[in-house]
């Protein structure tokens, strides 16, 4: 059941991200397919100065007027436009290069995204995990909230379920996006923040996901973690996201998971994972 349950939830946000992916491909992909367009455009603008060009090259036994060549030069070369050519041409193709490379980034964050892993713990980079997951869910919080990290440079690889931490990581993004656009109801036309940090002693990586939403109200902060338990409306969520990233954390990493959470100011998550330090020590006790 619980596995059943795991994979619904995944399906879940597969689902929701579709669109979401989808939206940020083509956004790129079109611009790369106007620019290539003008670049079309502009090479057959240059079509007709570069066959006269070929044709003082070529062998012929006509004799070439150099006159009446340059005026036809002349007015070939001013028609395709060269110094207009010559400054967009770059730029289009700098544009395209970039629409490409966003492309082949979201990709492969959702190729690592979607990885399933294996059932052992690997070691895993857990800075790398939080931009992959950032990536595939950027059309959910882009509309509603700037999000930051702040990751620290020398984390040491964690042993865990990538696939399953990455799971944990979106939901709680999700999650702050949602307790954003509620906060917003109240305070329209601005934009709330979602930070992400990261910080390791030699017992735990701790990664806390912050955000600035309506917080959550304290008579139901106890039952946070309940399976089926949400407040959202019918059809916009399972009430499992919480609790399988609990279950998730804390009983397959054996790690901690836990919130701080002020009204009108937000709500902090916490996630824990036991170094690989740590891990080997409960190992030899």
């Amino acid at each position: 059941m619980e596995s059943h349950l795991r994979q619904a939830q995944k399906l879940e946000a597969v689902g929701q991200l579709a669109a979401g992916i989808a939206h940020e491909i083509n956004t790129p992909i079109q611009f790369v397919g106007d620019n290539t367009q003008f670049v079309k455009e502009a090479w057959a603008s240059l079509g007709p100065t570069l066959l006269l060009l070929r044709s003082i090259l070529e062998p012929t036994t006509t004799e070439i007027d150099p006159s009446a060549f340059l005026v036809q030069l002349k007015s070939s070369f001013s028609a395709a436009d060269p110094e207009y050519l010559q400054r967009e041409i770059p730029n289009a193709l700098d544009q395209s290069l970039e629409g490409l490379a966003r492309v082949a980034k979201i990709v492969q964050a959702m190729k690592e995204f979607s990885h399933p892993g294996t059932d052992e713990k690997q070691l895993t980079d857990i800075n790398k995990a939080i931009l992959t997951t950032v990536t595939v869910a950027r059309n959910e919080w882009k509309y509603v909230a700037e999000l930051e990290t702040i990751l620290a440079s020398d984390l040491a690889l964690v042993p865990c379920h990538v696939g399953e931490l990455n799971q944990v990581i979106l939901n709680l993004i999700i999650n702050s996006v949602h307790a954003i656009a509620q906060a917003a109801k109240q305070r329209p036309d601005t934009k709330g923040k979602i930070t992400i940090r990261t910080t390791q002693d030699r017992d735990w990586t701790t990664i806390s996901v912050q955000d600035t939403g309506s917080g959550i109200p304290v008579e139901i902060r106890s039952r946070i973690f309940e399976p089926f338990f949400t407040t959202k409306e019918v059809g916009k969520g399972t009430g499992q996201g919480l609790a399988l990233a609990h279950n998730a954390t804390v009983q397959k990493h054996g790690g901690r998971l836990w919130f701080e959470s002020e009204i009108g100011s937000g709500t902090t998550f916490y996630i824990q994972l036991p170094t690989a330090t740590k891990v080997q020590e409960c190992r030899n006790e």
